[in-house]
Parts: C-alpha cells; sequence; structure tokens
C-alpha cells in the first residue's frame, strides 16, 4: 500500500502546501506522540530544525500536537540531524523529530522522525502513524491535567560537539591542517566550525549566515562550486562540505577535485579494514553506489552490499547483518560505532583521521578508485506512473540488453521529489549516455502527451 504522507526520507513537500502544513504537522505530533507513549513516566521529545523560515510554523504547529498527545516537547532550535537522534538517547526522550528538507531548496521543509534508540522509523512504525492522521484522534488526547509542556533546552550544542570530537583518538590533534568548512547556512553552522577549531585546525568557514532563505543555496555538499573556489583562494589542504541539515557531506581536496560519497565510503572501508576495525566483511550502500567501488573493495577481499536508497535502509541493513560502514553515493556516511544516522561531522573527522595518519595531500589518499562512467539525469513528472507505460518499459528493456552484465541501470521514481532519476553505468561511456538520453526521452514524451 503507497503511502500518502510519508516518502524514503520521512514527510516532505513545499512549505504550506500538502502535506507539509500547520494543521498536518500537528496531526503527527498527535498521532507520532500517542504511539511513543510507553509506561507511567512523563514522556518527553526532543525537536530540533534546520535553518529554513518554515522552520518556525511546523516546530510550532508540532509543539502544539505533542503537548496535546501529553508529551513535553524539549527545543533543541538549529541543530545536526544526527544531534537530535544522538540526545533522543542520551536524554533518554521517547521520540526525536528533526524538521528539515535536507538539500532542498528553502521553499520546502520536512519532518525526520526517530524512535528512542535514535534509528529512523521503520516502514511498519510510519503506516502506523500515517493511518492515524486521517483519524479522529481527539478522543485519545491526554486529558486536560495531563498536557504536555515546552522548553527551550541550553548547551545542546556543546554536547553535541563533545559526543563528535570524542570519536577520534584522544591523542590526536587536526593542528597543521587548514580546513575550509562549508555550512550550507544550514544546520551545522555553529557546530561544525567550532568542532574543527577545538580540535586544533586552522578553519576558514563560509556560508554561515542562514537568514531563512538561503540554505543550499548555490552552496553545500549539493554545489560546492564555492567550496572549491575558496580552498583554491586560501590554499587549504582540504574543503568539506554539509547539506542542510549535516547529515550529509562531501570533500573538495586541495587541487579543487570533488571527492563523493563512494570515495569516502573505501577511504574509510580500507583505513578500517587495516586496523581490523571493519565489521562484516565488507560495507553497505545503495543501487547508486559505483560499479568502481565494488570492484575496489573486491580486490581488497571485501564485499559492497547494496540496498534500495535512503540512508535508512541502508542502516537497517548493518544493523541486520552486522557492519558498521555504509552510506550513499551523495555523501549520507553512516558509522554505526558512533551514530544510528548519516552524520556529516561525524565522517568528515574520520577522513580526516584517515589524512593525518598518511601524512600525504588530501587528492592523494581520497582517490581510492576509478569510477566506472556512470550517468545520472532526472526528469520532473508531477502525477501519473511513467514506469509503468508500456513504451517506457520496452525503452528500459532495450537499455539493459545494450548494456548487457557488464553495465548496470537503475530507474527510479526520488522519494523526496517530483522526479524520475535514470542511471546507467558501464566502461564504455558513449553507450551510457545513449542508453540515458533514449530512456529520458521516452519519458519526455509520454509526460508532453499528458
Amino acid at each position: 500500500m503507497s503511502k500518502r504522507y510519508f516518502g524514503t526520507d520521512g514527510i516532505r513537500g513545499q512549505a504550506n502546501k500538502f502535506p507539509m502544513t500547520a494543521e498536518v504537522a500537528m496531526k503527527v505530533g498527535m498521532a507520532a506522540g500517542m504511539s511513543f507513549q510507553r509506561g507511567k513516566h512523563r514522556h518527553r521529545v526532543v525537536l530540533g530544525k534546520d535553518t529554513r523560515l518554515s522552520g518556525y510554523m511546523i516546530e510550532n504547529a508540532m509543539v502544539a500536537g505533542f503537548c496535546a498527545a501529553g508529551m513535553d516537547v524539549f527545543l533543541l532550535g538549529p541543530i545536526p540531524t544526527p544531534a537530535v537522534a544522538m540526545l533522543a538517547r542520551s536524554l533518554r526522550a521517547d521520540l526525536g523529530v528533526m524538521i528539515s528538507a535536507s538539500h532542498n531548496p528553502y521553499s520546502d521543509n520536512g519532518i525526520k522522525l526517530f524512535g528512542p534508540d535514535g534509528y529512523k522509523l521503520s516502514d511498519e512504525i510510519e503506516s502506523r502513524i500515517e493511518a492515524m492522521l486521517d483519524e479522529e484522534i481527539d478522543i485519545k488526547l491526554a486529558d486536560t491535567d495531563s498536557l504536555g509542556r515546552a522548553k527551550r533546552v541550553d548547551g545542546v550544542h556543546d554536547r553535541y560537539i563533545e559526543f563528535a570530537k570524542r570519536t577520534l583518538p584522544r591523542s590526536m590533534s587536526l593542528s597543521g591542517l587548514r580546513i575550509v568548512i562549508d555550512c550550507a547556512n544550514g544546520a551545522g553552522y555553529k557546530v561544525a566550525p567550532a568542532a574543527l577549531w577545538e580540535l586544533g585546525a586552522d578553519v576558514v568557514t563560509i556560508n554561515d549566515e542562514p537568514n531563512g532563505f538561503n540554505i543550499n543555496q548555490e552552496c553545500g555538499s549539493t554545489h560546492p562550486e564555492s567550496l572549491q573556489k575558496k580552498v583554491h583562494e586560501v590554499r587549504a589542504d582540504i574543503g568539506i562540505a554539509l547539506d542542510g541539515d549535516a547529515d550529509r557531506m562531501v570533500i573538495v581536496d586541495e587541487n579543487g577535485n570533488v571527492v563523493d560519497g563512494d570515495q569516502i565510503m573505501a577511504m574509510i572501508a580500507e583505513s578500517w579494514s587495516q586496523s581490523g576495525r571493519l565489521a562484516g566483511g565488507g560495507i553497505v550502500a545503495t543501487v547508486m553506489s559505483n560499479l568502481g567501488l565494488e570492484r575496489f573493495l573486491g580486490g581488497m577481499g571485501l564485499s559492497l552490499y547494496r540496498t534500495k536508497v535512503g540512508d535508512r535502509y541502508v542502516v537497517e541493513h548493518m544493523r541486520a547483518h552486522g557492519f558498521n560502514v555504509g552510506g550513499e553515493q551523495s555523501g549520507h556516511i553512516v558509522l554505526s560505532d558512533f551514530s544510528t544516522t548519516g552524520d556529516g561531522l561525524v565522517s568528515a573527522l574520520q577522513v580526516l583521521a584517515c589524512i593525518k595518519r598518511s601524512n600525504k595531500p588530501v587528492s592523494e589518499v581520497a582517490k581510492k578508485f576509478e569510477p566506472v562512467p556512470q550517468v545520472l539525469k532526472n526528469v520532473r513528472f508531477a502525477g501519473g506512473k511513467p514506469l509503468e507505460d508500456p513504451m517506457v518499459k520496452a525503452a528500459i528493456d532495450e537499455a539493459r540488453a545494450r548494456l548487457g552484465t557488464s553495465g548496470r541501470l537503475v530507474i527510479r521514481p526520488s522519494g523526496t521529489e517530483p522526479l524520475i532519476r535514470v542511471m546507467a553505468e558501464a566502461d564504455d561511456s558513449t553507450l551510457v549516455e545513449h542508453v540515458v538520453d533514449d530512456i529520458v526521452g521516452v519519458i519526455r514524451e509520454l509526460k508532453s502527451a499528458a
């Protein structure tokens, strides 16, 4: 059964339009609050957000819903998504909530939910909450004398900074490294530069002045151009770009070249394998990760296990099968020895640890494999099911036949935007381009006809 509200990463959409309205947010607070009542104690939820203007509206609506359900609300303010997951556990909360649309523009917003263990909710629990959203739930709300309270919590940034710093060996310092950090005008704009500076680095910070409208605007992990320019300008050793809620990151080497999540996972996997820390005999990634990563790991006797797109599916496989490194090509890196979800700052610190140990330039340490030619194109398609159209199916079948066993084809609707994503990879770059263009062309023709 398809979901009406939840996608691959919580609920997401344009702010003040269904489903990202104040009414829906309040109902999510009520439904989630009632779903996580566990015993006789005062129930509590930690509630964080990024820097979008609409965060104020969604935050206040959710506070009303949680208080109506009898939950006390601890307001964290702008803070990274992984900090919400961490604080849900350390503050013994019954639920954690992050208000963010991640890498999307300021006009979008979203709601991510975490259980008391700090992990994102399963499909089963999301479906249960979703079923409650269209019910009359007033009769199930808290009695008048059991309503929740809301309060701001001080010191949460310091807690998270100390947590992130402790993921490095106590003796390790980042002194001698000049680091440019691009905060995407988002949730990590205070904590990330502070943590790097406290660890001894020479820190140059950009895009750290959020105004409600400029989150992810030509900056951050999806737009690293300004970071590349700054790395050149200040002759930095490395650049780090977060996204709007700081649960993902990419890096830029000293030459200005972008290093994506696949290379970062390869770097960490190699380091942890050599030190005996890597668990599970490999790593977990998604169907979008490059074939070059799979070949690199195979050369070390390690395996790459793929899941469908979405970091929570990566985490579910890691938990079920005993892995401690996983992630996505986009820069969501999950290191389960430390975190229950993607963490841009913690992942960056592990990369910096590899660089310090090697005493080599980032360009040498971070380039672990030559990527197989890969092309990804997006087609905007709102409404309908184009992938079920006979013409589109025929184009996909033809593309698979042309790629044969030496290539891969992945076509999927985005779980966060009205897009069809078409990705192909193979050693023949010209073939890959033609295959993707042919499928995209058929989908666009279908869109025009509609």
